[in-house]
């Protein structure tokens, strides 16, 4: 794979669910700034880049954050930690996805209404389609990853357009562009809670290391590829909400949710075919769900042949060949999920999955510091000592109870899928222990993970 290729990877990766389903929910902490959150998170996320960059260059392996954990620190249980919070993390986006897919896309789709019941039931239908496909196998090609990215940037092409001609006839309200939502809250906690769920918005991108073993000369690529790629997302979804912002109030966002997008092209342009942008909204959705739950499954089988987690996750099916133990209980903790978020339940698995995701960024960024010392052979990105010294600063404020502006139930949703993996491992920890193979498990390699 080459840097073109590898540049439409990363666009891919980063696109979908985050703007299509979470700039109301965005709106409602922040109010009419809308473009600042996520400004904000793109600098979070750049500044981490340059970790992956410097690591992935010395590195060019599979398996990324864990292979890194691994490395700095040796200790096998945090680097389980990482992997499973990342796993976690593909559970908890799908999720959203899902409840934007039941709740939103579909309905407006075929033209129905749906309530909370509903919605839950259409997810929960949709994450068991989902592993359906998972379970037959599904041959994911990076030059069709190009042409879904293309799909979904038509749709916030869309939107961006349609700004242009409202302000361009004299529509929209410049004022909102600077309004902060103050009315409970500082100024500053109301940027930082938009800040860390529009981080949601700008994940994805740590995949891309994932393709380091698939690239063409990757130390020398892959810079310019994901630095690139990630200024792309930000410049579209900065103009995305400031479109949004120009052309509906803060409060009216935050009102129609997952909706918001559709809301905009209802005010902007009311003549508009809004099918046609509800079908690639549903794509979106379905398309981001996919690739998380892929990567889940296959994450958890990867750490069951790895001997961390109990064996069984890593059965596999004597016909299809795909991993149908792990497919079932990634499907199944997503299913628990959605019934547990309830109403909002977007906005609160959005920002769990920014929420252990910063929690790995905040390890990433710390361990290329420790790994300055490991010498490697070959030439390499270095990334400037200040940019993971601060990502790591602004990944760990973003994760801090009172500082972060989360909610209790981002918390506690993260806490229990963290808690459940260390259950899991301590079970697994027994096991082997009564077999007199506990030494296994000191032997984790993460690049079996990918």
């Amino acid at each position: 794979m080459g840097s073109k290729l590898l540049y439409f990877f990363v666009i891919g990766d980063i696109l979908g669910t985050g703007i299509y389903a979470l700039t109301g929910s965005v709106a409602g902490k922040v109010g009419g700034a809308l473009w600042l959150p996520f400004l904000l998170a793109f600098v979070v996320a750049f500044l981490t880049a340059f970790a992956y960059l410097e690591l992935v260059g010395k590195y060019p392996k599979a398996a990324g954050a864990a292979l890194y954990t691994n490395r700095a620190f040796k200790k096998p249980f945090v680097t389980f930690l990482v992997a499973f919070a990342v796993m976690c993390s593909g559970i908890t986006s799908a999720s959203a996805a899902a409840m934007a897919f039941g709740g939103t896309y579909l309905p407006a789709a075929f033209g129905f209404e749906v309530g909370d019941t509903t919605t839950i039931l259409v997810a929960v239908v949709f994450i068991a389609l989902l592993a359906t496909v998972n379970f037959i196998g599904v041959a994911h090609s990076v030059k069709a990853n190009v042409v879904l990215t293309v799909i979904e940037l038509s749709g916030l092409a869309i939107i961006i357009c349609i700004g242009l001609f409202a302000v361009g006839g004299g529509d929209g309200e410049p004022g909102r562009l600077l309004e902060i939502n103050t009315a409970d809250q500082s100024w500053l906690l109301a940027l930082t809670a938009a800040t860390s769920l529009a981080f949601f918005a700008m994940v994805g991108f740590e995949d891309s290391v994932n393709m380091a073993e698939e690239c063409q000369d990757p130390p020398r690529i892959f810079p310019k590829a994901l630095l690139g790629g990630l200024a792309t997302a930000a410049v579209i979804y900065v103009l995305v909400a400031i479109t949004s912002s120009l052309l509906v109030t803060a409060s009216d966002l935050a009102a129609a949710e997952s909706g918001a997008l559709l809301k905009v092209i209802d005010v902007g342009a009311p003549g508009f075919p809004r099918w046609l942008f509800e079908w690639i909204g549903v794509f979106a959705v379905i398309n981001s769900a996919l690739i998380n739950m892929l990567m889940a499954s296959r994450l958890l089988y990867g750490m069951a042949n790895e001997r961390i987690l109990p064996r069984v996750f890593g059965t596999v099916h004597p016909f299809r060949r795909t991993p149908w133990v792990s497919i079932v209980v990634t499907s199944g903790i997503a299913v628990l999920l959605l019934s547990l978020a309830g109403s909002g339940g977007v906005s609160a698995l959005g920002g769990t999955t920014a929420l252990l995701l910063l929690c790995v960024f905040t390890v990433v960024n710390v361990a290329v510091l420790v790994l300055r010392k490991d010498e490697v052979a070959h030439d390499h990105f270095r990334a400037p000592t200040w940019a993971p010294v601060v990502g790591a600063v602004l990944c760990l404020y973003l994760v801090l109870p009172g500082l972060s502006g989360k909610t209790a139930r981002d918390y506690y949703i993260g806490a229990g899928l963290i808690g459940l993996g260390v259950v899991l491992w301590g079970v697994n920890w027994l096991v082997l222990r009564s077999r007199g193979e506990q030494e296994a498990v000191k032997e984790f390699d993460p690049k079996a993970l990918k």
